[in-house]
């Protein structure tokens, strides 16, 4: 039986059906999902579940515990601010190198050994992303952190195409510079909250090693199933400089046209397909806010 067959039986198993036929659904890979083996070809499995139950996923990647391992390699400098990777010209030629010459291609070639579904690109591709250098405030000045992006523009044409053609797009988060001829590094999960924005995607997932929001770490272990936009951005101040791309990331798909937006714990098997295809709580789910209307 192939897995397409065996995806669409998964997916009729699973109560509280959300989705619908035909529906986008961008998923971000990050964490220790992105090292571990296993956990690459458990969601490598699901997404093509995903595609075999009608939807059609877009995968964004980054690839950090790469990229620190080939620049120690290099014995290249790593370092942290703001909790954006500092990058420079060296360093970004090792992230353009690890981002879409190895991992990549290795989640290309996982999703491919079920079906041939799944096309790597790059931001940088018929400029689908274009940047301009950011520059984050740290202690009320604007610090240099090297070659690192702020998305200035999606122009998600390559991405429909492989989409109408039933594939699967791979997408490395390096984005094309306004400024120059280089290119900047990005942060995967905002690349993936403006690709889900543009293409007016259905959900936004985002699959890293942490269970989802923590509501008072790290005295609890509790987490917030689901907030609306304006609990999130009330929230943003006060995270860790971990959580804070990624709850704004969701923040901005859903106040620019997605449904909803999840952070997910990639180790926890079947919450991909909970997430994407069902209205169940997983992780924790961000969603528009309520039109004064109708509260």
């Amino acid at each position: 039986m192939s897995i397409t067959k065996v995806a669409a039986d998964e997916a009729g198993k699973l109560p509280g059906i959300d989705a619908g036929l035909g529906e986008i659904a961008v998923i971000k890979l990050g964490g220790s999902t992105m090292v571990d083996d296993e956990l690459r070809r458990r969601f490598a499995r699901d997404v093509v579940c995903l595609h075999g139950a009608g939807l059609r996923p877009v995968v964004v990647h980054g690839g950090g515990p790469q990229i620190s391992t080939e620049l120690e390699r290099q014995d290249i400098a790593s370092e942290f601010k703001n909790g954006l990777r500092v990058t420079s010209e060296a360093a970004m030629h090792v992230v353009r190198m690890v981002l879409t010459g190895v991992v990549q291609r290795e989640l290309v070639g996982l999703i491919n050994e079920h079906e041939p579904l799944a096309v790597g690109i790059s931001g940088e591709d018929a400029d689908m992303l274009t940047a301009a250098r950011h520059r984050p405030e740290i202690d009320g000045c604007l610090v240099d952190i090297g070659r690192v992006g702020a998305i200035a523009h999606v122009a998600p044409r390559l991405i429909e195409s492989l989409l109408a053609e039933g594939l699967i797009p791979i997408v490395s988060s390096i984005a094309r510079s306004t400024e120059d001829a280089h290119v900047y590094n990005v942060n995967a999960d905002t690349v993936a909250a403006a690709i889900a924005a543009a293409l007016r995607a259905s959900k936004l997932l985002l699959v890293s090693d942490v269970a989802g929001l923590h509501a008072n770490w790290p005295h609890t272990e509790e987490i917030y199933e689901r907030l609306t936009a304006k609990e999130v951005e009330d929230l943003l101040p006060h995270l860790s400089s971990g959580m804070l791309p990624k709850m704004r990331g969701c923040l901005d798909a859903v106040r620019n046209g997605v449904r909803s937006a999840h952070v997910v714990d990639g180790r926890d098997r079947g919450a991909v397909l909970k997430a994407v295809l069902t209205d169940r709580p997983v992780g924790t789910t961000v969603l528009p806010d309520i039109p004064a209307a109708l509260t």
